[in-house]
């Protein structure tokens, strides 16, 4: 998304460009439907806050512009509607814009998309000069360029960088993103003396049910438990760790650090009937979530009253009487405020039978801990300022989320076109 997104923008204004790219144009931007943030400075900071100020900022600033630019390739932006309680987005054709951004690269003689691996960045006297890459014959081919901008999606792909950057037991989570963003732009970077940031930011991603394999796209919204948000989430001591209620995202985050990161989600018949089966944001097409997990091997089970839950199976791993009586504690304490974790939002007791129980894991989409830029997308090398040349967006690009998220696909458009503008003002 930021890649061709800067790319393209940069090409209607003149420029000529070499558009590098390892996997599938678009990457983790082609699963992906809304263009959302939060709708202000003052509540992406109360979301955020441990964000770069500066990047958020920008983010606020560049975004309705960054809309006109989508609508004026031709692609539709829906009107607005909440996302995550608190954000604005437009469902948009997401796939329709990435082509068009495709499309106008393709269509300037002067510039290309090339199917290569980037080995190194070349850089001279300090200032990056290009890249040399590693072509399909197994060639080496130098592009130079006056800029170059690093948006290959983040490290989500590689587990060591998982365990090393995130938690050890994020080696073995599921990837429900694209595969191929393995951390090329981060080393790149850190080669020509950018530093990364921030240490222990987190991730984005949702719960997913666990052993169940990803068959194709349409798996990642119908695969996703985002009705978590109103159920209770037990570790595998039985154990309430997280408020759920903040957001799904943020739960994974959470889970993370558990036992196995892997634990039971519990749901009743109320939070089936009202979050379940509803969209979880206006204007997409609800599924019944809990029956296609169920349906695809999911270790899933249904009990018809608070007792029944005292017979999961023991080859999950969780004691059946823990897991009954931290529900039967979690009424209690619902009914006399006294919850810990406190709920922000959905306070209410699970208890109308039957109850719906499903094994769940974190599951990464794209990472937050990338290369440290400042405002203008320029990559930094700590207290030297910027790397002369080199620009970093997306999910290669580190300090606006931390310990939070208020949209993906937002983040990077608007920092790969505010990449593509620096690139411009800093030639001229």
């Amino acid at each position: 998304m930021a890649g061709l997104s800067a790319a393209a923008w940069s090409v209607r204004h003149g420029r000529s460009v070499t558009l590098v790219e390892r996997g599938t144009l678009g990457g983790s931007a082609l699963h992906a439907g809304f263009l959302w943030t939060a709708p202000s400075l003052e509540i992406l900071r109360r979301e955020v806050p441990d964000g770069d100020p500066a990047l958020a900022e920008r983010l606020i600033d560049d975004f309705s512009p960054a809309l006109d630019w989508v609508r004026s390739l031709g692609v539709e932006c829906q009107p607005a509607v909440d996302v995550l309680r608190f954000g604005r987005g437009h469902q948009t054709a997401i796939r329709n814009y990435l082509r068009a951004c495709e499309l106008t690269i393709r269509g300037d003689v002067r510039s290309a998309i090339v199917p290569a691996e980037t080995r190194q960045l070349v850089v001279k006297d300090g200032v990056v000069r290009g890249a040399e890459l590693l072509v399909a014959d197994g060639a080496s081919q130098i592009v130079r360029a006056q800029a170059t901008v690093l948006a290959t999606g983040g490290f989500q792909g590689d587990p060591d960088l998982r365990a090393s950057l995130i938690h050890p037991h994020a080696r073995d989570i599921p990837v429900r993103g694209n595969p191929y963003s393995r951390g090329d732009g981060l080393r790149l970077g850190l080669a020509a003396g950018a530093r990364f940031g921030a240490d222990g930011a987190g991730f984005y991603g949702h719960l997913m049910p666990a052993g169940v394999p990803l068959a194709d796209d349409d798996d990642l919204p119908a695969l996703t438990l985002y009705y978590s948000e109103h159920a209770v989430l037990l570790n595998l001591d039985g154990r309430r760790f997280v408020d759920e209620t903040v957001g799904d995202h943020l739960t994974a985050m959470a889970l993370v650090e558990q036992p196995e990161a892997r634990g039971l989600l519990v749901s009743d018949a109320r939070v089936r009937e009202e979050w379940i089966l509803r969209p979880y944001v206006e204007g997409i097409r609800p599924t019944d979530t809990f029956d296609t997990c169920f349906r695809r091997g999911a270790r899933a089970a249904i009990a018809e009253d608070l007792d029944e839950l005292a017979f999961v199976p023991p080859e999950w791993g969780y004691h059946g009487d823990q897991i009954r009586e931290a529900l039967v504690d979690f009424n209690r304490r619902c009914r006399g405020g006294s919850l810990e974790p406190p709920r922000r939002h959905d306070a209410t007791a699970i208890d109308r039978p039957p109850f719906y129980v499903i094994e769940t894991v974190p599951a990464i989409t794209f990472t937050f801990g990338g290369l440290l830029v400042d405002a203008d997308a320029r990559v930094l090398a700590g207290d030297l300022g910027p790397i002369p040349g080199l620009l970093a967006a997306g999910a290669d690009a580190g300090g606006l989320y931390v310990h939070a998220y208020a949209g993906g696909l937002a983040a990077a458009l608007t920092f790969g076109l505010r990449a593509a503008r620096t690139a411009l003002e800093e030639a001229a």
